[in-house]
């Protein structure tokens, strides 16, 4: 029987690499797949879901007002059966297109595997995160680890001289320059100011310049 997954994480943890392995196990049984990517992430060219260990395939790209729903029985009329759908970056999902995911499920019958990320920087949910976790059928976390050793659950932002931010828009695309993962207890004490930041090349406290 067909069912829902959201697998949830906080960045860095392998998500698109887990997605695009799912997809190739598909393949390798002669099995179809349909790779859905939201519009506004381009950092790896236009209809490109990529990871950073280098695997990539190509994605259908959807606007934040499309019908998912749609979308999969219009390419099951243009390409024939389709055996599973993946969703990378799926924390960027409305309401309403969480919804469909569960529709594509129910209706059409086809397992859906979405994966993204659980919270943002501040420590709140994002929109098709929060409905993913009360519909999906299936709940899974890919765990990474914090510097501090612990697992990483939270999310910092950094800005161009690596200091936290807390302040800012919810969604603002971004890699290993922007964005730190970090357990529970650490983002406590950077947010505090009294932790520290741990980027590839630099290790700096909340406020402090690099330039100071």
């Amino acid at each position: 029987m067909a069912k829902l997954y959201f697998y949830y994480s906080a960045m860095n943890a392998g998500k698109t690499t887990t997605l695009l392995q799912s997809a190739y196990n598909y393949h390798e049984r002669g099995m179809r797949t349909l790779i859905l990517t939201p519009a506004l992430d381009n950092r790896y060219g236009e209809g490109v879901v990529a990871s950073r260990i280098g695997l990539k395939a190509n994605a259908r790209r959807f606007a934040g007002t499309a019908d998912l729903l749609d979308i999969v029985r219009k390419d099951i009329a243009e390409r024939g059966d389709l055996h599973c759908v993946l969703v990378d970056e799926a924390q960027f999902l409305s309401r309403e297109q969480a919804w469909q995911l569960t529709d594509v499920v129910d209706e059409l019958g086809i397992p859906v595997l979405a994966y993204g990320l659980r919270t943002d920087f501040r420590g709140d949910l994002f929109e098709g995160s929060r409905h993913l976790l009360a519909w999906a059928d299936n709940l899974e976390e890919i765990k990474t680890i914090c510097h501090s050793g612990r697992k990483a659950t939270m999310v910092v932002r950094v800005d161009e001289q690596g200091r936290a931010v807390s302040d800012g828009p919810q969604v603002e695309i971004g890699g290993n320059d922007r964005y730190v993962s970090v357990s529970r207890a650490e983002f406590k004490k950077i947010m505090a100011g009294e932790g520290r930041v741990e980027l590839q090349q630099s290790v700096l406290p909340l406020g402090e310049r690099s330039d100071d």
